[in-house]
């Protein structure tokens, strides 16, 4: 059976002159600012331009581009592989090219048997994995794409992704210790931040998040190692989800700790691991007096995720097994319910 597997993922921008129009389409999302459009689109074009300069800088950090679209590249050769058989994957990416527009046309040109839309968010949110599936569906509808379609999230708790994602932080908790072997260590899981109004609407990503690192801390080999979840990225003056990773960070200082920092809630390495993550919260730490920061590296293409990535498709067929985990179809805007 020919099978068509979309990963789906943010996006970013390919040089710096693409930076600004990035933002544009990000800040338009009727999923990320919840405005008027005639509000949304002014909006987004004034973030844009005022934080225009800082953004550009830090992509250039980066080599004047998101590495993103490369590393997804990268899981979906890999994932193609140990899937074998008749599957293809297909990259669409909601903020920057590809767009779902055009692979929506790839996709019908290829002409599968069957579609599983795979998204590379882990924890569902409706400003990430809905909006990406909304945008997807409209594609579909616009290029005519009719085909038996599975949606496959969320997998937050699935216990091969959990038990990879243990590896890694595993990995960077040995290194801590090598270095500072009389040293507490405290584990920050550091997803990207949202308005706590969006979770108050209903959106379950902080308890998926927070499903997610109490599996992957009960998959550690240290058990005893201290823990917090904490929230990075805060992008409007609204109130958001806390404790800040900043604010954990600043209290690590104070507590005489040291920290390894885990992108609980990304796969791959972007802005928001190599400049946020790695230059600016390291810097932080520095002045904060944290005794010794280290990060857990991201999954990109990562052989036991991939298995992972591998066994959530697999288990595509099975009759009455929920797509995503214990959280899934639990809320309103759970798209297996629309599959």
């Amino acid at each position: 059976m020919k099978t068509a597997v979309v990963l789906f993922n943010l996006g970013g921008p390919d040089s710096l002159e693409a930076v600004k129009p990035f933002r544009i389409n990000l800040f338009s999302d009727k999923a990320i600012i919840r405005a008027p459009i005639f509000i949304r689109f002014w909006l987004a074009r004034l973030i844009a331009a005022s934080s225009a300069k800082a953004a550009e800088q830090n992509y250039a950090l980066m080599g004047g581009k998101s590495p993103l679209l490369d590393l997804t590249r990268q899981q979906a050769a890999a994932l193609e592989q140990v899937l074998g058989g008749e599957h293809k994957c297909f990259i669409a990416m909601r903020y920057w090219h590809p767009f779902a527009r055009d692979v929506a046309r790839e996709v019908k040109a290829w002409n599968p048997d069957r579609i599983l839309l795979l998204p590379l968010y882990p924890q569902f949110s409706t400003t990430t994995t809905g909006s990406s599936l909304n945008d997807w569906r409209e594609a579909a509808a616009k290029a005519g794409l009719a085909k038996p379609t599975t949606t496959l999230c969320c997998w937050h708790d699935d216990p091969d992704y959990c038990a990879a994602t243990a590896v890694l932080v595993d990995e960077a908790i040995a290194e801590a210790k090598a270095k500072l072997p009389d040293t507490k260590i405290r584990v920050l899981y550091s997803a990207h931040g949202l308005p706590e109004s969006i979770v108050k609407a209903g959106d379950p990503y902080q308890a998926e998040v927070e499903a997610t690192a109490a599996a992957v801390q009960a998959r550690l080999k240290d058990q005893a190692v201290e823990h917090l979840v904490c929230y990075q990225s805060r992008a409007t003056p609204q109130k958001w989800l806390e404790p800040s990773t900043i604010a954990a960070i600043e209290q690590a200082g104070r507590d005489a700790v040291a920290v390894v920092v885990v992108p609980i809630a990304f796969v791959s390495d972007h802005i928001e691991t190599l400049v946020e993550l790695d230059i600016e919260n390291r810097h932080l730490a520095g002045k904060a007096g944290v005794k010794g920061y280290f990060r857990a590296r991201a999954q990109n293409a990562d052989p036991a995720f991939i298995t992972a990535l591998a066994g959530i498709v697999s288990r595509s067929d099975a009759p009455g097994l929920c797509r995503g985990g214990s959280l899934c179809g639990q809320h309103k805007d759970c798209p297996w319910n629309a599959s």
